[in-house]
């Protein structure tokens, strides 16, 4: 029986997520509100199908743990670090300044201090899962407004530990002291677990990962990898942490590491299906026993919290300051309830901090308002963008004239501009697509004819002309974005040539692995150029200096090439580097001692110029 069930539940989740989120991407709506659309049809309020949605939620909040694991991964240990002024202070300013302005409406309201504090801390909170998913889906994470979204969820799960540790604290109990104690206890263990996780990822992680990979089993790699996060997620849980801030911890850690790009390979599928499941579930738990009883308190609830959270955002969007075509969406990701609300609610009615209809309430609220997220985003998208856009404050709207131009240049920073300024002197005006909505007003400032999408979007590349063109020029900035846009053209697009700006050697390798073959190190020539300067002033001839140079660059392609087949190996790719520099340096060398003897011989004497043969 138990089989059957289980085969039952299984049939109903992946019949409503085919079935719903097809219908809502159809009506531009996106898939989460096609997800949170199922929950809802399937669930108790609806045909029934479904009647305890609690189990569920639980299992797929682990949709979550896997997200933040893989935007962990995403960061550097040095790009995080560069992040702590916005995560520690704007992330500061919208969780306790909200959580301020909800607390003291409530007091002048008449509500009792403790469910002040409980109520505002607990919808002060956002759903990084939504909040996240939306950037995922727009890809949105890269820009100014993603990458403060990132922080201020961050932060959010950092202040769970002492939020989780206060309500307690608030119980109308005499064990109030013991609960302090206990929750100093915690914080010890807290600490005592991050660090663990820290040292843990440093000195075993990669070992581990290398031993495994040496097997040369890729379903016994994606089971470490689900492990990995399995069991972080599990050792915070344990000390009453963010199994999220455990997992996206382990993601910074490996972010350097030779094995991120294949973590992330055989992840993502789990994640993506196990965040539905999260979606679909904050559908079905949904009350509406509680909406139908008191609807004009919850409408007043949901609109007062959303209302006063996003009147906050927008001071901080307006001094951060973002651009104003991201504010609407910063403001409306972060203005709705999020799913840790659900357990400060249940946590507090438990201890007995709040009545149990309250708390009842407060996960209603905070589940309407996760559900008016995308339908709030929809609008945006169709009126209050547009509107920003007539004023003058946003960028204007994405490319939607077809274009025929025989050039594609994909982002136009400082290295598509040259590529650009070139083009345009000999006669040929390419088309340009801009992620960046600042730099597409300052580049129209400047005269140029830049358009705001971004290369990643099959629909716009269609639009830019990708079927027709014969070049794309991909100068974007982000690795991730350069190798996701490289990857899309070549699977639709085989008939255009890719020129690829690589920022490093991994980018160099990863593209060519999808078959681009027209690859400039952004850096290299620039460094050469130096370095031939830096000999000339040391006494080397200006023709000695270039040849030095040329000699030196083609050495250095020679062994990208040689190196090629171990750029997944990190200890091979060492070992050859290390190489491929002494063999280099012996040749000079050689070469330096058979011209001094050729002077020698010539009765040239030993002072000539340090290059000369």
């Amino acid at each position: 029986m138990e089989h059957t069930s289980w085969l039952t539940g299984t049939l109903v989740y992946l019949a409503a997520a085919v079935i719903a989120v097809p219908l809502a991407r159809l009506m531009g709506l996106g898939s989460i509100i096609g997800y949170l659309g199922a929950g809802i049809l399937i669930g108790p309020w609806g045909l029934k199908l479904v009647t305890d949605p609690k189990d569920m939620l639980h299992f797929a909040e682990f949709g979550v743990v896997l997200m933040l694991f893989l935007v962990g991964l995403e960061l550097e240990p040095r790009r995080l670090w560069a992040m702590r002024k916005p995560i520690f202070g704007w992330g500061s300013v919208q969780l306790f300044g909200s959580a301020a302005l909800l607390a003291g409406i409530a007091l002048l309201a008449g509500a009792d201090a403790r469910l002040a504090v409980v109520g505002a801390l607990g919808l002060a909170m956002s759903s990084t899962a939504i909040g996240l998913g939306v950037l995922a889906e727009r890809n949105l994470l890269a820009t100014s407004s993603g990458q403060s979204i990132l922080s201020v969820a961050l932060l959010q799960d950092v202040a769970a530990i002492p939020i989780l540790a206060l309500v307690p604290l608030l119980a109308l109990s005499s064990g109030a002291h013991a609960s302090g104690a206990d929750a100093w206890l915690g914080a010890a263990k807290a600490l005592g677990v991050i660090a663990a996780i820290v040292l843990g990822g440093r000195l075993l992680l990669r070992p581990a990962l290398r031993w495994i990979a040496g097997s040369r089993t890729p379903e016994i790699f994606t089971a470490a990898s689900l492990l990995l996060v399995v069991a972080t997620a599990a050792l915070m849980q344990a000390v009453g942490l963010s199994m999220a801030l455990g997992a996206f911890l382990a993601g910074v850690l490996l972010a350097e590491s030779e094995y991120r790009r294949e973590l992330e390979t055989d992840l993502e599928p789990f994640k993506g299906l196990l965040l539905g499941l999260f979606f679909i579930a904050v559908g079905m738990s949904i009350d509406f026993a509680v909406v139908l009883q008191r609807p004009a308190l919850i409408a007043a609830l949901v609109a007062g919290f959303l209302l006063l959270k996003a009147a906050l955002l927008w001071a901080m969007a307006r001094a951060m300051p973002l651009p104003a075509a991201e504010r609407p969406v910063f403001v409306i990701l972060l203005a709705q309830g999020g799913e840790f609300g659900f357990v400060v609610f249940q946590g507090a009615a438990q201890a007995g901090v709040i009545a149990a209809p309250v708390g009842s309430l407060g996960v209603a609220a905070v589940a309407i308002s996760m559900l008016l997220t995308p339908l709030l985003l929809v609008a945006a998208d169709r009126w209050w963008v547009p509107l920003l856009a007539r004023r003058g404050g946003a960028t204007p709207p994405e490319i939607s004239e077809p274009q025929s131009a025989p050039v594609i240049i994909a982002g136009f920073g400082r290295y598509g501009q040259i590529v650009g300024r070139l083009l345009y002197a000999n006669g040929i005006a390419p088309t340009v697509l801009e992620h960046d909505a600042e730099q597409v007003e300052a580049m129209r400032k400047w005269g140029w004819r830049v358009f705001y999408g971004d290369a990643t979007r099959l629909d716009l590349l269609r639009t830019a002309g990708a079927e027709r063109a014969r070049v794309l020029v991909l100068a974007i900035d982000d690795v991730e974005q350069s190798i996701a846009a490289a990857a899309m053209v070549r699977q639709h697009f085989p008939q255009l040539a890719i020129v690829a700006r690589a920022r490093n050697v991994q980018h160099l390798y990863a593209l060519r692995e999808l078959g681009v073959t027209l690859i400039e190190r952004e850096t290299l020539d620039s460094a050469l150029m130096s370095a031939r300067s830096v000999l000339e002033t040391l006494g080397w001839e200006p023709h000695q200096a270039r040849t030095l140079a040329l000699r030196f660059r083609r050495h250095t392609l020679e062994q990208l090439d040689a190196m090629a087949p171990h750029w997944k190996d990190e200890d091979r790719l060492i070992a050859a580097a290390k190489l491929g520099r002494r063999q280099l340096e012996e040749r000079f060398a050689q070469e330096r001692e058979q011209a001094a003897q050729r002077r020698l011989r010539a009765g040239w004497g030993t002072q000539a110029q340090p290059g000369a043969d």
